[in-house]
C-alpha cells in the first residue's frame, strides 16, 4: 500500500505520542500511549516494545491493531492493518536505531498499514 505524500508530511508533523490499540483473544480492547514508533517504508508503522504487557499478549494472539495520532495543527488520523511482534529482522534492526539507548527495545510492533482514516474520511 502507498501512503499519499501528505500523509507521510502529517506523520512528520505529529505530535510525538500516538495510541495503539490492540485487542485481546476474548475481544476487549487495550490502548496504550507510545512514544517510541517510527513509519517504516510506506508500508508499516513501527513502535518500539520497551513496557509491552497486555499489547504483546494481544499481538501473539494474532490480529488487528489501530493507531491513532494527532498532527501540531489538530488534525487525527487513524491506521489500522495487522500487528506482528518480532525480536530480529529489518524491522527490529531499525528500530534499534531511534529507540533510545536508555529503553531496553526488546522487540517491536509491526503494523501493517491496511486503512488510513482522517476523521470519517477514509483515505486509503
Amino acid at each position: 500500500m502507498k501512503l499519499t505524500e501528505n500523509f507521510k508530511k502529517e506523520w512528520e508533523n505529529r505530535n510525538p505520542a500516538i495510541v495503539l490499540t490492540t485487542v485481546s483473544e476474548k475481544g476487549i480492547p487495550n490502548s496504550i500511549y507510545a512514544t517510541c514508533n517510527a513509519l517504516y517504508n510506506d508500508e508499516a508503522i513501527l513502535v518500539a516494545k520497551n513496557f509491552f504487557d497486555k499489547t504483546l499478549k494481544n499481538i501473539e494472539a494474532g490480529g488487528k491493531a489501530s493507531v491513532l495520532f494527532i498532527t501540531k495543527d489538530d488534525k487525527a488520523y487513524q491506521v489500522k492493518g495487522a500487528v506482528k511482534h518480532y525480536t530480529s529482522g529489518p524491522e527490529f534492526d531499525n528500530m534499534k536505531s531511534w529507540n533510545p539507548e536508555r529503553l531496553p527495545g526488546h522487540g517491536v510492533a509491526v503494523i501493517a498499514i491496511e486503512e488510513v482514516y482522517s476523521g470519517a474520511e477514509k483515505l486509503l
